[in-house]
């Protein structure tokens, strides 16, 4: 063992290029693998992994308190069926005025780009009280603040990016709370949370119970009604109202089931180009080392302690590139997938890395270069001394050589027709590395065609050139002056204003519809809608009173279809309207109407923001001061050029191309340089012959480039397919539908730059070892032989 151990460590430091290259190699793919396996495990339900962290309800269940009491609700816990359960809660929903000019809270800019109005809290509010944020079922998550622990205190569900304590919220007819906190429940059991103290201030009608089914119970809409029935059977009353989880597994996993596709396939291609390359390094560097096997055999190893040098000689750098690769890759991969996440709300859906990922890669990696050096290993285990020395010193005579006798009847130089003839002499180590190519050309293709789309529909939700400015109007319940004029004063004053070209006011109200129980955003346009560039996917845009468009969440939701009609009720008004058109957005409970259909039924409903055009030129800031100038109840904001779904998607499938490109490349570095190292021999003949290093550097090359062209014409149809497979998985898993200007991103100047990857991967890679060939001298040629 001793002198298997000192060949090795002697191996080790001769071989220093060679050591380096598999310790890089090993390095770069434990990265990637680190963050293929993160992203693999984060597109794996993380609505369900969230859920289960949290211990959410399956059931959120609301009882009429003169018909129950909280004894009888308390032993529902013990029911058959019933895995665990929390509860009672003493519920109340308080309803702040509506003064006509308060932004619904999350209602604004989802699907139309538009911001919400700032420090807007309006209602009605389901409020519970609740002892603190723990317990066997619905574990709510604090954001920001405390808990509620004393009367004049309330916690806020955080619907949006609203963090602001100290907010002053003034119930009719009962008391004042103070926002000590923002949390997060993804079970959705309340938008409030107060001390029990508190509670009965203000005025509870009804009980809230929560409750957690045990296995099958709660796989299915009708299984976990089944149990529900059988946990309050025995109740004098049945529950006024539920709320099961696959509800809102469905809305709130709509966003999160977007990303699984894209990270899904960015995951299995870092696997797999990870795995190849790793395997084509530390086998090739075996095989590279046959003329070394021969000279040990002769020097009296035996065949096993042969094969142990190896594998030892290529596990030291292998173990300390995997180490490495797995802590950087851990450190990488945190920030990648939290801005991942960050379109699906983090606040809910916390991902990050397990552990199992870094105990796979750090066992995983190390077993995967042991096999890829054993199995050459063991080929070099039964030849013997004087033909392992022979087989060595280069390729096979035949290999390669009709190939280049065939091209060096073209009008190709001599040095290209020679290079074009080398990767024939090791058609193994060949396949594989095209193999890496073609993934790095499929993964650079694939996201191309991802950051098109992305980035039209970015501009496209942002409106970008068609809207620069949101004006919001004042709100006194929240200590902002009104504005000084009405609705239409406001909106002429705005007119009058230097740099104003578009004027747009909306109305932001949450109404009823006619056969369905729970209520819909609607935003309802008066003055220059037709500017504003929203997107249609199907239909048309807004042109008369009675017509509303909507998204194709709402329309799959509702079994609805462009060209149905449906009813507007609010109060004791009523309006219908055509639905004429399918936006974009993937918003489910959100519509878009037209002022006329507002007036129908709402008729001193007054707009609560304008949306602005201005003229090319205009500083948006000093547009803004002189509106606030111009009315201080007035409160501008610029509407951001930039779509954060748009931003993440592009930023991080940058990110994961580059990598993997990086990888794949070092695999076409370490082809080149074993390449190069077993044709010294050839090398020096040629530079004898006349051979300049510029033409052994072209010769070099072009045996890569031959396979990066190759890879290239192979790679962009795998990218374009799995474009197809990816992208309607997405929007389909978002709600959104996409018009065809979105997708159709395959042009011919596209093509031909994706055409050139392959070859730009591969002669990066090819660089530095063709170089280091071109520098070799005859002299040291003959020296080593």
């Amino acid at each position: 063992m001793s002198a298997v151990w000192h060949a090795s460590r002697a191996a080790v430091r001769r071989r220093r290029l060679q050591t380096a290259v598999i310790g890089l190699v090993v390095f770069a793919s434990t990265v990637a693998i680190v963050v293929a396996l993160g992203l693999l495990e984060a597109a794996s339900a993380p609505f369900d992994r969230a859920f289960a962290q949290q211990r959410g309800a399956h059931v959120v269940a609301s009882f009429d308190r003169a018909g129950v009491s909280d004894a009888q609700l308390a032993a529902t816990a013990r029911r058959p069926g019933v895995e665990a359960a929390a509860g009672p809660f003493a519920q109340a929903v308080i309803t702040l005025p509506d003064t006509g000019t308060g932004t619904g809270t999350g209602a604004a800019g989802q699907g139309s780009g538009t911001p919400a109005g700032p420090r807007t809290v309006t209602g009605p509010l389901t409020v519970v009280g609740r002892a603190g944020p723990g317990g066997p079922v619905d574990r709510v998550r604090l954001l920001t603040g405390r808990w509620a622990t004393r009367p004049g205190e309330i916690v806020l569900h955080a619907q949006g990016a609203e963090r602001d304590l100290g907010t002053v919220i003034s119930v009719p007819g009962g008391p004042e709370l103070t926002v000590v906190g923002w949390a997060s429940s993804l079970s959705r059991s309340a938008r409030g949370w107060v001390s029990p103290d508190q509670i009965a201030a203000l005025h509870p009608a009804t009980t809230q119970m929560l409750y957690r089914f045990t296995g099958p119970s709660s796989s299915t809409d009708r299984r976990i009604e089944k149990a529900l029935a059988s946990a309050t059977a025995d109740l004098p009353a049945s529950p006024l109202a539920s709320q099961s989880y696959l509800t809102i597994k469905r809305d709130v996993g709509r966003t999160a089931s977007a990303y699984v596709p894209f990270l899904l396939a960015f995951g299995v291609l870092g696997l797999v180009v990870a795995v190849l390359i790793v395997a084509n390094v530390v086998s090739g560097a075996v095989v590279a080392g046959l003329r070394h096997i021969g000279v040990l055999k002769a020097l009296g190893f035996t065949p096993n302690q042969v094969v142990s040098v190896y594998l030892v000689m290529v596990l030291v750098p292998g173990a300390v590139g995997c180490v490495t690769g797995t802590v950087l890759g851990g450190v990488a991969a945190q920030p990648l997938l939290k801005n991942v996440f960050m379109g699906i709300g983090t606040q809910d859906l916390a991902v990050g890395i397990s552990p199992w990922v870094y105990g796979v890669t750090l066992v995983g990696m190390p077993v995967l270069v042991g096999l890829a050096a054993l199995v050459p290993a063991l080929r070099a285990h039964r030849l013997s001394a004087a033909r392992a020395i022979s087989a060595g010193s280069a390729p096979r005579a035949g290999r390669g050589r009709r190939v280049q006798r065939a091209l060096a009847g073209t009008r190709l130089p001599r040095p290209v027709s020679l290079g074009l003839g080398l990767p024939f002499a090791r058609p193994g180590r060949t396949a594989l590395t095209l193999a890496a190519v073609v993934l790095g050309v499929t993964t650079v293709t694939l996201a191309t065609g991802l950051s098109s789309t992305m980035a039209a529909y970015g501009e496209a939700v942002q409106r970008v050139g068609y809207v620069h400015t949101v004006v919001h109007v004042g709100k006194p319940r929240f200590g902002e002056p009104a504005p000084k004029q009405g609705d239409a004063g406001t909106e002429a004053l705005l007119r009058s204003l230097p740099g104003t070209v578009h004027v747009t006011a909306d109305a932001w109200i949450d109404v009823n519809l006619a056969g369905y129980t729970e209520t819909v955003g609607c935003q309802f346009f008066r003055g220059d809608s037709g500017t504003l560039g929203e997107t249609v996917a199907r239909g048309r845009w807004l042109e008369g009173p009675g017509e509303v468009v909507a998204p194709p969440a709402f329309l799959s939701k509702r079994g609805l279809d462009v060209g149905d009609r449906v009813t507007f009720t609010l109060g004791g008004g009523k309006a219908s309207a055509t639905i004429v058109g399918e936006s974009m957005a993937g918003m489910p409970d959100q519509l878009q109407s037209n002022w006329e259909t507002l007036t129908a039924f709402a008729p001193d409903r007054e707009a609560n923001q304008y949306e602005i055009r201005l003229a090319p030129g205009t500083d948006v800031g000093a547009y803004h001061a002189a509106v606030r100038a111009a009315d201080p109840g007035l409160y501008p904001v610029a509407l951001s050029e930039t779509n954060s779904d748009a931003v993440i998607i592009i930023g991080s499938a940058s990110a994961l191309t580059v990598l993997l490109a990086t990888v794949a490349a070092l695999g076409v570095f370490n082809t080149v340089l074993l390449n190069t190292r077993e044709r010294r021999r050839d090398l020096g003949t040629l530079k004898s012959l006349g051979m300049t290093p510029r033409q052994v550097s072209v010769m070099v090359v072009a045996s890569m480039a031959a396979l990066g062209a190759v890879g290239g014409l192979l790679g962009i149809p795998a990218g374009i397919g799995a474009y197809g497979l990816i992208m309607p998985a997405m929007t389909d898993a978002a709600g959104v539908s996409l018009p065809a200007s979105m997708t159709d991103v395959w042009h011919a100047p596209v093509l031909a730059l994706l055409a050139l990857t392959g070859v730009v991967i591969a002669a990066l890679g090819a660089l530095v070892p063709a170089r280091s060939a071109a520098r070799l001298t005859i002299a040291k040629v003959l020296h080593n032989e």
